[in-house]
C-alpha cells in the first residue's frame, strides 16, 4: 500500500507502463467494488452466511462421516430432541440431523450452482444472438422464449424429471432449462444496451466475425447484470431442488437432501417439530444469503454508484 495515496502499490520493475496502468486500474476497480459492497451491511451478512455454508460443504466429511453418521440407521437413538451429542436432535431412524444438514449442503449447492451454469450456457447463446442480430430473428426467438416463460418453471422441471428420471444430472438439466427463459431476457436486454457501442463498431470495422464480436466484446461487457441474475437464480433453484425432493421427484432417500428430510418428517411434525425446522432453516438461510449477496453485487457492479 502507498502511504500517501492509500492505493495498492504494484512493482514497476517487471511491467511496462501500459501493463502497469492496466493492472493498477483493475486492482483499483476491484477495491472500489469491495468498498461499495461492504457498505451494504445486509450483503456482508449474506456473504458471511454463504461462506459458512461453503465451508460446511467443503469439510463435511471431516465434521461427520457419511456412512457411519449420516445414513446409518440407529434405532436406539431415534427421535431424540436437540441437545447433548446431537445439536439438532435425531430423525425417525436415529440419524443425526446436524450431520445430515451439513452433507445436504453439498447437494443443494452443487445442484443449485450447476443448474444455473447450464441455464447460463443456453441463455447466453439465445439472448446474445437475439439481442445482437435483432430484426425478425429477434422477434421469432423471443416469442419462443415467451412461450417457455408461460410455463411455470417448477411445472416444467417436474415434467422433465418425470420423463427422464430423477438422477442428479436430470435434475440439473431440468432446473437449468426451466430458468433459461428468464435468463435469456436479462442477457438480451444487456446486449441491446452495448451492441452499438464504439468498441463493437470498431470490431466490426476491422472485420472480426460475428461470434467473436458477441462473445469477446459484447457479452464480456454484460457480465454485471448476468452475475447478479445468476446469483438470484441459484437461490431459486436451491428451493426448487428441495421442492422436487419433497414431492418425491428429486433426490431420493437415504440421501440427506433438505427437501427429502422435510418429506420424511411430515408424519412427526406435531410431536417432533425440530425434524422439519432444522432443514427448513437451512433452505431459508441459504436462499436468503444468495439473495443478499445478489443485492450487494447489484450495487457494487452498478457504474452509477462509482465515486
Amino acid at each position: 500500500m502507498d502511504a500517501k495515496t492509500g492505493q495498492p502499490c504494484l512493482k514497476r520493475t517487471s511491467l511496462s507502463r501500459k501493463e502497469y496502468m492496466k493492472a493498477f486500474k483493475k486492482t483499483s476497480r476491484l477495491r472500489e467494488m469491495w468498498d461499495i459492497f461492504r457498505r451494504n451491511r445486509l450483503a456482508v451478512i449474506g456473504l458471511v452466511i454463504l461462506l459458512i455454508f461453503v465451508l460446511l460443504a467443503l469439510f463435511a466429511n471431516i465434521i461427520a462421516d457419511y456412512n457411519t453418521v449420516v445414513i446409518k440407521v440407529d434405532p436406539a437413538n431415534r427421535l431424540m430432541t436437540p441437545g447433548g451429542d446431537h445439536i439438532f436432535g435425531t430423525d425417525e431412524l436415529g440419524r443425526d440431523i446436524f450431520a445430515r444438514i451439513i452433507h445436504g449442503t453439498r447437494i443443494s449447492l452443487r445442484l443449485g450452482v450447476c443448474s444455473v451454469l447450464v441455464a447460463l450456457f443456453f441463455a447466453s447463446i439465445i439472448g446474445a444472438s437475439a439481442g445482437y442480430i435483432g430484426g425478425r430473428f429477434d422477434d421469432v426467438v423471443m416469442r419462443i422464449v415467451d412461450i417457455m416463460a408461460c410455463i411455470p418453471s417448477m411445472v416444467l422441471a417436474i415434467a422433465i424429471v418425470a420423463s427422464f428420471g430423477s438422477s442428479e444430472l436430470n435434475i440439473i438439466m431440468a432446473l437449468g432449462i426451466s430458468t433459461v427463459a428468464s435468463m435469456s431476457r436479462v442477457i438480451r436486454s444487456a446486449v441491446l444496451s452495448v451492441r452499438d457501442m464504439e468498441y463493437v463498431e470498431a470490431a466490426r470495422a476491422i472485420g472480426q466475425k460475428t461470434p467473436k464480436i458477441v462473445f469477446a466484446h459484447v457479452l464480456v461487457n454484460c457480465v454485471a447484470p448476468i452475475i447478479v441474475q445468476a446469483t438470484l437464480m441459484i437461490a431459486i433453484n436451491i428451493m426448487n431442488v428441495s421442492a422436487l425432493s419433497f414431492l418425491g421427484m428429486g433426490i431420493a432417500a437415504p440421501s440427506p437432501e433438505w427437501g427429502c428430510m422435510i418429506a420424511g418428517a411430515r408424519n412427526y411434525m406435531r410431536q417432533y417439530p425440530h425434524l422439519m425446522i432444522a432443514p427448513g432453516l437451512a433452505i431459508f438461510f441459504s436462499a436468503f444469503a444468495f439473495n443478499l449477496v445478489g443485492d450487494g453485487l447489484r450495487d457494487a457492479l452498478d457504474p452509477k454508484l462509482k465515486q
